[in-house]
């Protein structure tokens, strides 16, 4: 069964341009010979280590993305594993993220969000005729400040306060 993967991998810095390339082009035949598929080849460029890695610090990264079975990646990684160009790599398998993205897609596309929806307006009542009302009568004014009643004090008992003596 044919799974999609991401293979990085790291090349030493002192490769020149054309062998990087050649390197590249050979793991790509590799997994196309293997009867898998190269989906995409990135190269990302020269950039620093976050640790020294066979006393290099820096390297020449590139992304493989790949559609192949497991025992082609396994031959891949024992080729990267051999090679005195690279000096690190990591494979991962994607293609169970990718369903879980697609599915995620899938779902906002068909299912439309409330907020989209348009808002249906309030249909007007009929009016009815005015009703004379009764005048009410308003509350008086008054100018005294509203009542606060007095914090209660809570007296202590002595046997609360006193120490027990032995």
């Amino acid at each position: 069964m044919n799974r999609t993967y991401e293979i990085m991998f790291i090349v030493r810095p002192d490769v020149e341009e054309a062998d990087l390339d050649k390197l590249i082009e050979g793991f790509q035949k590799n997994v196309t010979d293997g009867g898998g598929e190269v989906r995409s080849t990135e190269k990302m460029g020269r950039r620093r280590l976050a640790y020294t890695v066979r006393k290099f610090n820096d390297g020449f990264y590139v992304l493989l993305t790949i559609v192949a079975e497991g025992q082609l990646i396994t031959e891949i990684e024992r080729r990267l594993r051999v090679s005195e160009q690279v000096i690190k790599f990591i494979t991962v398998r994607i293609d169970e993220e990718e369903k879980r993205l697609a599915k995620i897609k899938h779902h906002r596309e068909t299912h439309v969000k409330r907020s989209a929806l348009p808002v249906a307006q309030p249909v007007a009542a009929p009016v009815a005729a005015p009703v004379a009302e009764a005048p009410v009568a308003a509350a008086p004014e008054t100018t005294e400040a509203p009542a606060v009643e007095a914090p209660v004090a809570v007296a202590e008992t002595p046997a609360a306060t006193e120490t027990v003596s032995a």
